[in-house]
């Protein structure tokens, strides 16, 4: 799914009242977690035993 996809269907999802500064905060929250997800996949991880 790509970036914009991921916006319409998160704003689909969210409640009518919802403000801007709410929309933007889950934004880069979702931004964040699909970061992340890419260096686990280049496998620039942290392992949990490091972490431990």
């Amino acid at each position: 799914m790509s970036d914009r996809e991921t916006v319409l269907e998160l704003v689909k999802r969210l409640p009518p009242n919802v403000s801007l500064r709410e929309i933007v905060r889950e934004i880069e929250f979702i931004a964040a977690v699909k970061e992340g997800l890419e260096e686990i996949d280049q496998g620039l991880g942290v392992s949990i035993e490091s972490v431990e």
